[in-house]
């Protein structure tokens, strides 16, 4: 009686587990998405071109600067790891900074950190 009981508790749990994983990546092209403040002075899962490839592209490098732009998913691909990596554009059709039209997310980590914030 033991054993089905450890059975039937593991294999709810396994359930649960197959159930958040559909949740985190559900994501699709078309998706809009608003870019909100990050917790330290960079983003850190939105990954943004460093201050010298923005400079040396013509842009102009302030970060403070995209903060509250939406922005349109373009394409997800999901890493070997598991991770979704998502490549995100301006909805307004400009360009970051000036200088780049798409730049790549950490889906489930720029979620959880408030670096994107859904619509």
């Amino acid at each position: 009686m033991l054993k089905y009981a450890i059975t039937l508790l593991f294999s709810v749990s396994m359930l649960n587990a197959q159930d958040n994983t559909v949740a985190q990546t559900e994501v699709s092209v078309g998706d809009i998405f608003e870019i909100g403040k990050p917790e330290t002075n960079t983003y850190k899962h939105v990954d943004f071109p460093r201050v010298n490839f923005i400079i040396k592209r013509g842009g102009i490098a302030n970060y403070k600067q995209v903060q509250g732009e939406e922005v349109v998913v373009t394409a997800v691909k999901e890493l070997k790891d598991g991770t979704t990596q998502i490549k995100i554009k301006r909805n307004d059709g400009h360009r970051f900074f000036g200088s780049h039209t798409v730049v790549t997310a950490d889906y489930k980590d720029a979620i959880n950190s408030g670096e994107l914030q859904a619509l």
